[in-house]
């Protein structure tokens, strides 16, 4: 089943490197000026220190599951196998998000057979790391230990195997590497550098009043208890109609600012009539 399983992976990469010469070039994006991975020790489930320090000059996938996740068990079997294909240059961390005793998860990681080091992430650990509002979340970190991408959701093995093969300097056919600014894709304290924000609308502003408001929505910290910016919370949890709320009553207030309600036309008031002079009674007549 093993042999059966790499030669599968081994097609379906050669697919799509063929697959260049026949369809649109498929692409690849790093960061353009990636930031260190923040690095942690901690204690896998073999009770081994475990750190990023440990697999300098490796690239290495940081990646945060829980045995609860379908996409996350879904997934395994192709992390495991890449752990397998490029054991010397590549080291895969499972960190487990999972609020369940250790051996239930060691029982877990057994089952599936997983041959990388696992570990359980701390709050903070995860704090670090943006908090993982989505799982499997994994980032990708180059032999100098930077984090040049982040993958949120179940992806496509074979996008891995083609990242890993591109910072390990190895042929990826005709895929073009491509890069991009950290906005707060992969570190949210990178917000203040984005321009656009999801699920906002700033066409209605002018240029300097879309500076006035991305400084503002980096500057006030959402209420619905995320701890993060107006900015910071549209980038990490699109769903949240706290934060969008806030942004809009921004956006139209400078907006309403530059387009004042239109007053009336002031009307011509009639001139203050003069007083009627008093009536005097009639005079009686003379008896």
């Amino acid at each position: 089943m093993g042999q059966q399983k790499r030669y599968l992976v081994a097609l379906l990469l050669f697919c799509f490197l063929a697959a260049c010469a026949l369809a649109q070039q498929p692409t690849i994006r790093f960061v353009r000026n990636p930031d260190v991975a923040p690095n942690f020790k901690l204690d896998t489930l073999e009770g081994k220190p475990l750190s990023l320090t440990d697999y300098k000059s490796k690239v290495v996938l940081l990646n945060f599951w829980a045995t609860w996740c379908g996409p996350c068990r879904a997934e395994i079997p192709d992390l495991v196998e890449l752990q397998n294909k490029y054991k010397d240059r590549l080291q895969i961390i499972g960190l487990v998000v999972d609020d369940e005793d250790e051996g239930a998860i060691k029982k877990f990681v057994d089952e599936f057979g997983i041959n990388y080091p696992v570990a359980i992430a701390t709050d903070a650990l995860r704090t670090e790391y943006g908090g993982i509002p989505a799982l499997p979340t994994s980032f990708v970190l180059d032999a100098e230990g930077r984090v040049v991408q982040k993958h949120e959701g179940l992806r496509d093995p074979v996008l891995y195997e083609v990242e890993i093969r591109s910072l390990l300097g190895m042929p990826i056919g005709n895929v073009k590497v491509e890069t991009f600014e950290d906005t707060g894709q992969i570190f949210l304290k990178h917000a203040d550098r984005a321009t656009q924000l999801p699920g906002v609308d700033l066409s209605k502003l002018t240029p300097e009043q879309k500076t006035v408001a991305l400084h503002k929505v980096n500057a006030e910290s959402c209420t619905c208890g995320c701890k993060y910016t107006l900015a910071q919370c549209r980038i990490w949890d699109r769903d949240c109609g706290v934060s969008k709320a806030a942004i809009g009553k921004i956006i139209d207030g400078l907006a309403g600012a530059s387009h004042p309600p239109s007053k009336a036309p002031a009307t011509a008031q009639p001139a203050s009539a003069a007083p009627a002079p008093a009536k005097t009674p009639p005079e009686k007549p003379h008896q």
